[in-house]
């Protein structure tokens, strides 16, 4: 049976994550209160924020904005796009 959550970011209530996916409180919060459609919406924003910032996950200060940013992507009132960001086009 589906584990569901009242998802924090999409207003309902939807399947939930299947494991841990950050280590730590935030990582609970997270595994308790963010769906796992969310969380897919999440790594696509955080793959264009490591694109367009051109971001080095290994990097200390690259880690640390991104945990920033998670935080208030969920509980935050959300994490903005850069100012020059253009998405692709569709098609």
């Amino acid at each position: 049976m589906t584990r569901t959550v009242q998802c924090v970011y999409l207003k309902r209530e939807a399947p939930g994550l299947t494991y841990l996916p950050y280590p730590g409180e935030l990582g609970q919060r997270i595994y308790a209160s963010v769906s796992s459609d969310a969380w897919a919406q999440w790594l696509k924003h955080q793959t264009m924020l490591i694109n367009e910032y051109r971001l080095s996950p290994i990097e200390p200060k690259a880690r640390k904005f991104l945990v920033t940013e998670m935080e208030k992507f969920f509980f935050g009132g959300g994490s903005e796009k850069p100012v020059e960001y253009v998405p692709p086009e569709q098609g």
